[in-house]
């Protein structure tokens, strides 16, 4: 309703209710998808409103509300726990508090700290004041793994700029490997040891971004529209920067929508799989990811379970991986038949912006501005469904789960 207001648009003229709705579904789940020019479109209380949507939407909104418990000197209830246990992605309620203390704290000491890199790269072009709004919204975007942008072109003009190249992709790392793996890492030097969790976070992270970097450098090296003209240090920039963004981010420093089919393809997986659990970023997670594969490894092994870091990893997780996925599949797939049947596009562009919509990532081969109604409602229930989790939106949608009373007879089935 704020962003449908004539005073959040540059014009003076309301946006319509459909594009306020997609604007601010997308700042709430920190996806990054746009259908009107952030920075032309919108005047500053428009873009003030997308920053305190993406702020609130990259914390949480139990986060959220926690700090403002803390701030009337409010207790936290056991219900209010429990709630932020499973918001939080926690095994248990101890520590929450903790937790949510730290999260608030660290995010205002990395926001404010990117915000006065990028302040000080950009006050040589911009007064102080804008070179500080600047900084500020696009340190909370990034941290937020939002992918909004006041520059039209993303920041495609800095991709030869190490250090706001730096700044962007430090910032998305640490909002996007988990609050909790902070925390270890914080404390590393007083316990000197890493749960299984942050250690399997920690190296599938840095596989996936290696893997994103060489494939996207080896494919569009000699693509003229991407990486072809640039000189080799923007090409190794440029590539590792799609790599890390592709994981929720929704930043680019070269043009989605001139990227080859194959490389396309390659950042729709990554985009998937997405940042991990606990973090401002979507997708099915990394550890879901890492656990189908050494499931399948397991299985065709012969070994009974999954050992990691010389530990078991529990066997109560593999059925909820496989939910995770399975529900993520058909919802992308759903989604994607549906936006192919009401709009034109090539195939490969509906399916690189449902899934960067189901992952709350942000990029786009250029479509977006351009769907229909009918593909915006598309895309606003994607992004929403996306950011919920699909297994917590079954769940919730599940009126009542009875416990199993009768056991039948087992009978095997032939698969595969």
């Amino acid at each position: 309703m704020l962003l449908n207001l004539p005073a959040a648009s540059s014009t003076g003229k309301s946006i319509g209710f459909i594009d306020a709705l997609f604007t601010a579904t997308s700042a709430t789940c920190v996806t990054g998808l746009i259908v009107l020019n952030t920075g032309k479109d919108f005047s500053t209380f428009g873009q003030l409103i997308i920053l305190i949507l993406l702020q609130c939407g990259g914390l949480g909104i139990m986060t959220m509300s926690t700090m403002f418990a803390f701030l009337v000197g409010k207790r936290i209830s056991l219900r209010q726990r429990l709630i932020m246990q499973e918001s939080l992605n926690q095994f248990s309620i101890g520590g929450l508090v903790h937790l949510a203390k730290f999260i608030l704290i660290f995010t205002v000491i990395i926001e404010g700290a990117g915000a006065t890199i990028l302040f000080f790269c950009w006050q040589k072009n911009y007064s102080p004041v804008q070179a500080l709004y600047l900084g500020v919204f696009h340190s909370i975007s990034a941290f937020c793994n939002a992918g909004f942008s006041l520059f039209s072109d993303s920041i495609m003009r800095y991709r030869g700029d190490l250090i706001i190249n730096l700044t962007f992709m430090a910032l998305i790392i640490l909002g996007g490997i988990g609050f909790l793996v902070l925390l270890e890492l914080l404390q590393y030097g007083k316990k000197e040891t890493l749960s299984l969790h942050t250690k399997l976070v920690l190296k599938i992270s840095f596989i996936l971004i290696l893997i994103g970097f060489i494939g996207v450098y080896l494919i569009e090296y000699s693509n003229p529209l991407t990486l072809g003209n640039l000189n080799l240090s923007e090409k190794i920039y440029s590539s590792i920067f799609q790599s890390i963004t592709a994981r929720t981010a929704g930043f680019n420093t070269i043009h989605i929508g001139s990227m080859l089919n194959p490389t396309l393809f390659l950042i729709i997986i990554l985009m998937f799989i997405g940042a991990s659990p606990g973090s401002t970023g979507g997708g099915i997670k990394t550890t879901t990811f890492s656990l189908l594969i050494l499931y399948v490894w397991s299985s065709l092994t012969g070994k009974e379970g999954i050992n990691l870091f010389k530990r078991r990893v529990s066997p109560d997780i593999i059925p909820k991986a496989l939910a995770v996925i399975t529900l993520s599949l058909a919802l992308v797939v759903t989604m994607t038949i549906l936006l192919s049947y009401v709009e034109g596009e090539d195939f490969i562009k509906i399916l690189f912006e449902v899934v960067s919509a189901f992952a709350t990532v942000g990029l786009s081969t250029g479509i977006t501005p351009s769907l229909s109604t009918a593909g915006k409602i598309i895309i606003i229930i994607t992004m929403f469904a996306g950011r919920l989790g699909p297994l917590g939106l079954a769940l919730s949608l599940i009126q009542k789960r009875e416990p199993e009373v009768i056991k039948y007879p087992e009978e095997k089935v032939m698969v595969g």
